[in-house]
């Protein structure tokens, strides 16, 4: 199927669960602590994706069991520190801050994608780290910058993962294979730590909030999977920066989350980076987009 910009459209819909995912995180912060949180949304991705292999018969055993142990790794310690952010900062700050993986990864790609437009990708991992200095320093109090550096360092981690994730691809490890392997570990780790920190009996109404999280991040990944599969990369890269929109208007409406003018215009230019860099660095875009493809789970995976 001819990629088309229609076929982008689907990133919206993604865009959308994946800020009501992050509603729904911080709601549940209001009794669950990250761990538990983690626990709970890796499960979910570690059933489904279960009985997926289990239904088309096909064998969870890889012959590349370090490579998917690492990427598992790293992807577990992007997302425990992406749910942290989420529930200590507002909604709008801990979502861009973990969107600042495309700077990242174009800090990566100037290593592992050499030649291609350098001066265009020295120019937006600047233009980021401006906006990322603008957003944090008037917005986030002191006992909040633990939370802040948790936020960002969840970017970094997961502008590594879309590389392990393009080396696993190479490898030819399938997609489901990888998903399983993160969320198996994420279940596992983050078990360990929500029964050595805390762990809290739920009730229905809590059932139900945890289901819907990992509801709404499983759809935003086929959403995503769809519009990096039948869209053009470059603009469902750039249309993937709506999350940071809507995250901040559901901020605003709920929790009456209201930054100041400077740390808007933070996360306006690390938006624009990210986009400059998705359009004006194609290798980076397939880069991005071909690692997409393979997490289903990730962000969320």
């Amino acid at each position: 199927m001819k990629p088309t910009t229609a076929g982008s459209l689907w990133m919206l819909v993604a865009c959308l669960f994946f800020a009501l995912m992050g509603v729904l995180v911080k709601i549940g912060a209001e009794k669950f602590g990250a761990a538990e949180l983690v626990f709970y949304r890796s499960l979910f991705g570690l059933v489904f994706i279960f009985l997926f292999a289990r239904h088309r018969g096909v064998t969870l055993v890889t012959p590349h069991w370090r490579k998917q142990l690492t990427r598992s790794l790293t992807g577990y310690a992007s997302l425990a520190l992406y749910f942290y952010a989420i529930t200590v900062l507002p909604l709008a700050t801990a979502v861009t801050l973990n969107y600042t993986s495309p700077i990242f990864l174009a800090l990566l790609s100037l290593v592992f994608l050499r030649g291609e437009n350098r001066a265009i990708l020295h120019f937006t991992i600047l233009l980021g780290f401006i906006g990322v200095a603008m957003l944090l320093q008037p917005s986030i109090r002191e006992p909040q910058w633990l939370a802040g550096l948790a936020g960002l360092l969840s970017g970094l981690l997961a502008g590594v993962v879309y590389l392990q994730i393009v080396d696993l691809g190479r490898l030819g490890e399938p997609p489901w294979r990888t998903v399983f392997y993160f969320t198996l570990v994420s279940t596992l780790g983050s078990g360990l730590w929500m029964l050595l920190h805390e762990f809290h009996a739920l009730t229905l109404t809590d059932a139900a909030l945890l289901f819907a999280m990992g509801a709404c991040a499983t759809l935003a990944q086929l959403a995503m999977t769809r519009a990096y599969g039948e869209g053009n990369p470059l603009v469902s890269g750039s249309l993937a920066y709506g999350t940071v929109v809507l995250a901040s208007l559901f901020g605003i409406l709920l929790w009456d989350e209201m930054l100041s003018p400077l740390s808007w215009a933070g996360i306006l230019l690390i938006v624009m980076s990210g986009v400059i860099s998705t359009v004006c660095a194609p290798g980076l875009a397939k880069a991005q987009a071909g690692a997409t493809l393979a997490i289903r789970e990730e962000k969320t995976g």
